[in-house]
């Protein structure tokens, strides 16, 4: 379990094949720091496991799944990528609740800057899009941010924007993004829960008035 809040950049060393996956090493100096075997990291909002570690590096396997489902797909030796360590139980959840499950990929559409910000317009999937309301919960690339705007239900294109501090473009590589680039989307798990709980209720109805009252 995450919480969104990147406390490093690392950057891919090597990239192997493994079976239909691919064995990945990233250079990650504070995230190593005390982490252990089978410990979970955060790449770029990608939850991996530890398999080997140095000094200032960890390996992790990805799984073809994985890939398919990230911009994980195809990445080489020298990509920056925002990481994150599990959070502790005791810790303050600075970000929300992310799993480090990713949904799906967008696409970046818009960069606007601003006098002390930027804000980012994202495409989203239509099957997520429901999931993406204003002002609620996202993670773009492991990064927790804030919807500040969404597009319309009936819109040919499904997007969101996001508003990043200066914070936030110094310390994760979302500072980069330009339009064209594909970033890692996780939605709120909160919402993936009412929608799954939605898709079951006209069911429990029926059972409901079938059963009659007791």
């Amino acid at each position: 379990m995450f919480t969104g809040i990147v406390e490093e950049m690392g950057e891919i060393t090597a990239v192997a094949p493994a079976g239909d996956g691919v064995r990945v090493t990233v250079r990650a100096p504070k995230a190593v720091s005390d982490a252990a075997h089978g410990d979970s990291i955060a790449v770029s909002g990608v939850c991996l496991t530890v398999v080997d570690q140095g000094a200032d590096w960890f390996t992790a396997d990805v799984m073809k799944q994985t890939l398919d489902m990230s911009t994980l797909t195809g990445v080489e030796p020298g990509r920056l990528v925002n990481l994150e360590r599990a959070t502790v139980a005791h810790g303050r959840l600075g970000g929300h609740i992310v799993q480090g499950h990713i949904d799906g990929t967008g696409e970046v559409l818009e960069v606007r800057p601003g006098a002390q910000w930027r804000v980012v317009r994202v495409s989203v999937p239509a099957h997520l899009a429901p999931l993406v309301v204003d002002k609620g919960s996202i993670a773009v690339d492991g990064v927790s941010l804030t919807v500040s705007a969404a597009s319309p239900a009936d819109a040919d294109v499904h997007w969101f924007e996001v508003s990043l501090i200066p914070e936030t473009l110094a310390a994760t590589t979302l500072g980069a993004r330009v339009a064209g680039d594909r970033v890692n989307l996780e939605t709120d798990i909160l919402a993936r829960h009412v929608q799954r709980l939605l898709a079951f209720t006209p069911t429990a109805v029926a059972v409901s008035t079938e059963g009659g009252s007791r």
